[in-house]
């Protein structure tokens, strides 16, 4: 079988390899898409809650892992907040910011694929669908992508877009790694982020699907490891929420990746008081011979008194209050990568030429997106970090195939 002949090809159709394909064929050089699902962007229609949270205002290095620092300053420096926004509303995309979460007006992340699906129509980039990878080999003239079924891809550069492991049911299955990893390229344990946190205690039993704002701090070895405030969800496996998920990636590298176990959270659950303040309020009802259940009545909601029934019934507002702001529960582990938003760990970044995201070691070989040891906070740094990169891959696989 002869197949399909492009002097790029980039594998995967999500954020990072439309971005790509569309800058490669803005380059006036052909390209082809082989996308292992049936429709390219099906995480981006997952992504913001469906409502797709484009960048943010405050995009720099700051908000990645540590590792990544190199390599995301050098990309943001060609292709950064103000390029991402200028290359969505130059498509007739109309976006307003959120508290520095950038969205489309429509809030709908149907509308930012549409988008892209236009210009992918104006541009006639040929997407190969339902083409599972199983194997890319380097030949003298570039490299030959096969698929499972054994339809053949035959380019001058290749562009590995592949995403993570999160969300595996939306495309994301972790090939790409073995790709990689068979071109001689060492991979960071991917382990998921942006996780809820597996814990064994009475108390998330008692407050299944009870919701409260909080401040919570991450522990690693007894020391603090990440610090937040958000949501807390109490779930009948343990916890959940924004505040849960913007800590959770420190304990998933400890637990999954480094095989720790002295893993918890220390939670604040009353940020809006004082520890004194909550001493001094405690004191004022014990003297006034409130009943322990009734206790924390207007300060958590009603379904805290009898799940804390044991710790009230002590009647000492100090012990009472320490506990309130600093609950400690011991994680266990992170729910799995069906409900990670993120992946923590791929392609290590030091092997891969930060100008252009080119391998160090097979030339013509490109990266995009989540498939490299980047990942950032909740607040559309992931999905900015896709945009740009795959631009600055796209450059890079265009300029190699002139």
């Amino acid at each position: 079988m002869e197949g399909r002949k492009a002097p790029v090809i980039v594998i995967g159709g999500g954020a990072s390899g439309i971005l790509a394909a569309i800058t490669v064929k803005s380059r006036g050089i052909p390209v082809v898409i082989c996308e292992r699902m049936s429709r390219l962007g099906r995480k981006i229609l997952a992504s913001g809650n469906g409502r797709c949270n484009l960048s943010n205002d405050k995009l720099d290095s700051s908000h990645y892992n540590s590792a990544s620092k190199r390599l995301v300053d050098s990309v943001f420096n060609k292709f950064g907040k103000n390029d991402i926004i200028r290359f969505f509303e130059s498509h007739g995309l109309k976006i307003y910011s959120e508290e520095g979460r950038v969205f489309p007006v429509t809030n709908q992340s149907s509308t930012v694929l549409k988008i892209l699906e236009m210009e992918f129509a104006r541009l006639s980039i040929p997407v190969e669908y339902d083409f599972q990878v199983s194997k890319v080999t380097e030949i003298k003239a570039g490299f030959v992508v096969l698929s499972a079924s054994g339809r053949k891809v035959a380019g001058g550069a290749v562009i590995l877009a592949c995403g993570g492991r999160s969300y595996p049911a939306l495309g994301s299955d972790g090939n790409a790694y073995d790709i990689a990893k068979a071109f001689g390229h060492t991979i960071i344990g991917p382990v998921p982020s942006a996780v809820p946190l597996v814990v064994k205690d009475e108390l998330c039993h008692d407050l299944q699907g009870q919701k409260i704002g909080v401040r919570i701090k991450s522990l690693i070895c007894g020391k603090v490891a990440s610090e937040s405030s958000g949501d807390l969800l109490f779930t009948k496996y343990g916890l959940s929420g924004t505040a849960i998920l913007d800590i959770s990636r420190e304990i998933s590298v400890a637990i999954n990746r480094d095989k720790l176990r002295d893993a918890a959270v220390s939670i604040d659950m009353t940020p809006f008081m004082s520890e004194a303040e909550l001493v001094s309020e405690l004191s004022k009802r014990l003297r006034a011979g409130v009943p322990a259940e009734d206790l924390i009545a207007g300060i958590l909601p009603n379904k805290f008194g009898p799940a804390m029934k044991e710790l009230l019934r002590v009647k000492d507002a100090k012990l009472i209050a320490k506990t309130l702001k600093d609950k400690r529960f011991k994680v266990l582990g992170t729910r799995g990568w069906n409900e990670a938003d993120f992946t923590a760990g791929g392609v290590n970044s030091s092997e891969v030429d930060a100008d252009h995201l080119a391998s160090l070691i097979v030339r013509g070989l490109y990266f995009a997106g989540e498939i490299l040891d980047v990942d950032g906070k909740r607040g559309g740094y992931n999905l900015a970090w896709a945009w740009a990169s795959g631009h600055v891959a796209g450059i890079g696989a265009a300029t190699c195939v002139k």
